[in-house]
């Protein structure tokens, strides 16, 4: 079963753009519409989400229980609660930055935002404090920054110390790359 969210499992080459002029990315002229995440989602991100998906089930087990014991309400209440937990865990996987055709989108728990690569400038690393898994506690790394032509600068986009990249800093470096290698090629 293919998961769309877990669009990484591709080789590196057929996510970074290709460097020559007017080549597209590698796999851009199958489904142009597509969002690809340029890397795979951390073991920090997968963990709390199968740790939601296992409070979820005990939950629906309980509901089933409290169903059978012949509540329906309390039953109905703990079906609601399971199933916003359920959607929570899918939210958090998709978490992060996506790229595609028309621009950037950076996917949050509750919003997202895309920016057309038109207003895209420089997307660059950055060395400055960050947020250690999203936490209030901030330790020296680095983040991704996107520049935006005559706009507030976007949200820091992902850092050496997220949940995605927390002890991975080679897939830092290559998701990084990626994400330049993608505004380098689509602002042309």
């Amino acid at each position: 079963m293919p998961l769309p969210f877990l669009t990484a499992d591709r080789d590196v080459e057929e996510l970074a753009p290709a460097t020559a002029a007017a080549v597209p990315p590698a796999g851009h002229d199958e489904e142009p519409a597509r969002w690809r995440r340029p890397y795979r989602p951390g073991p920090w991100r997968v963990g709390v989400t199968a740790l939601l998906l296992l409070l979820a089930s005990y939950i629906l087990f309980a509901a089933m229980i409290i169903a059978v014991a012949g509540s329906l309400p309390g039953a109905g209440v703990c079906l609601a609660v399971a199933v916003l937990v359920i959607v929570a865990a899918v939210r958090l996987v998709r978490v992060g930055v996506w790229v595609g055709e028309r621009g950037l989108r950076h996917v949050r728990l509750l919003s997202a935002k895309t920016v057309p690569w038109a207003e895209v400038t420089a997307v660059r690393i950055v060395r400055q404090p960050v947020r250690w898994l999203g936490l209030p506690r901030t330790v020296q790394g680095q983040a991704v920054v996107v520049e935006r032509a005559g706009g507030a600068p976007l949200a820091t986009l992902v850092t050496s110390h997220g949940a995605d990249f927390l002890g991975r800093p080679q897939a830092f470096d290559i998701a990084c790359d990626a994400v330049e290698g993608w505004a380098a090629d689509f602002r042309r």
